[in-house]
């Protein structure tokens, strides 16, 4: 536990301001002014609202490969997420979303973090580690000291990078699947 005890009173991740996490529940935040990607710029804007367009949201998850989901079950995955962070640039007065992220957690203890996704024509800008900072800060905010996460074996450099370690202080997880 050593490693998480370092990793949560690092003071990048401990300097959390209450009206600015307040603030970005409703509101939202211009993040990254004029990225440019691919000749374009972009304002790159993050929100933690709950009230997000699930049919964009799958739209995103198909960009990267993943697996389509049931709408009613994201609905309902959404809903009993105890946080959401999406990014998203406007184009024409339209919200495009480029990022999200969603942690489920106990509110006390332990949180995990699900359903990373970068659009791929944003990834390697650095929005998902923008993206995965803010989570944990909102979550460290919350006093939650043990964040969780499951990574495919291609990501696992990336949250490394982050202060992820696989497997700490040798705890395996156990997973039940129905038959």
């Amino acid at each position: 536990m050593t490693f998480w005890k370092s990793f949560f009173y690092n003071k990048k991740y401990n300097n959390i301001n209450d009206s600015y996490t307040k603030f970005i529940q409703k509101e939202n935040i211009l993040l990254i002014k004029d990225l440019n990607n691919k000749g374009h710029t972009f304002d790159i804007y993050l929100n933690m609202n709950y009230d997000i367009n699930l049919y964009d949201l799958e739209k995103l998850c198909d960009s990267v490969g993943w697996v389509r989901r049931p709408i009613k079950k994201v609905k309902i995955a959404i809903h009993n997420s105890f946080l959401i962070t999406s990014l998203f640039y406007i184009n024409n007065n339209n919200e495009q979303l480029i990022g999200f992220a969603r942690a489920t957690s106990d509110e006390a203890f332990n949180a995990t973090i699900w359903d990373v996704v970068i659009h791929p024509e944003f990834q390697g800008k650095g929005l998902g580690k923008l993206l995965m900072n803010q989570i944990i800060k909102e979550l460290r905010y919350y006093d939650i000291s043990t964040i969780t996460l499951f990574a495919d074996p291609q990501v696992i450099r990336f949250y490394k990078h982050l202060g992820f370690i696989v497997d700490p202080d040798e705890v395996k997880g156990m997973f039940w699947y129905p038959i």
